[in-house]
């Protein structure tokens, strides 16, 4: 009884991805600990500060595009922005304490 299901020989075509953990592959996690792939703290910092801004931007630059007549922008697209906008603000400034508490702790440190 022949099938009518087709035939795909799976095994060669599977690619091998960075969390391959073969003796030939080398891991992401080994290569995570010898080459970092990320940025220095002061280029992640200046981010997040340039994104908050942005997003606490959003909500004025969409209301100055519905009063001058945009009709691409909705008032419920301004409304969720602000939303979004208060969100991300309401957790830097509780990021803001979380690391002043963490600084009075370490500075209380005897050495």
């Amino acid at each position: 009884m022949q099938s009518n299901f087709p035939r795909y020989d799976l095994a060669s075509r599977i690619e091998h991805s960075k969390f391959t953990s073969g003796f030939n592959m080398p891991s992401m996690r080994l290569d995570g600990v010898e080459k970092p792939e990320t940025a220095n703290f002061k280029q992640v910092f200046t981010g997040l500060v340039e994104n908050l801004n942005a997003e606490a931007n959003a909500p004025d630059n969409m209301l100055k595009d519905i009063m001058s007549g945009n009709s691409n922008v909705d008032i419920h697209d301004v409304m969720t922005a602000m939303s979004k906008s208060e969100i991300s603000i309401s957790v830097a400034t509780q990021m803001v304490g979380k690391v002043i508490n963490a600084y009075d702790r370490i500075s209380q440190i005897s050495v």
